[in-house]
């Protein structure tokens, strides 16, 4: 699911298994002042890392699955 007028982005599996309804969520990003916030992952990759391979600036990526005293310990933007 990407919203590009509210910058928020996710991958999700959704199907059915045994009649039922299941979904998961792969992975959650939004862009929120500017800085790309994290919010989940279940994937083996390393996003962040990833992002800043790709020329983004630590600074303005936000690790938004960890509260924010556990970000302060981080390379990462805090918020």
């Amino acid at each position: 699911m990407f919203d590009t007028q509210r910058n928020h982005y996710q991958i999700v599996h959704l199907g059915l298994h045994h009649r039922r309804w299941v979904h998961h969520c792969v992975m959650h990003l939004d862009i929120r002042n500017e800085k790309i916030w994290i919010f989940y992952n279940s994937t083996e990759h390393d996003i962040a890392a990833e992002l800043v391979d790709l020329g983004v600036p630590k600074h303005d990526i936000v690790l938004g699955f960890h509260p924010p005293f556990m970000r302060e310990m981080s390379d990462y933007a805090v918020g």
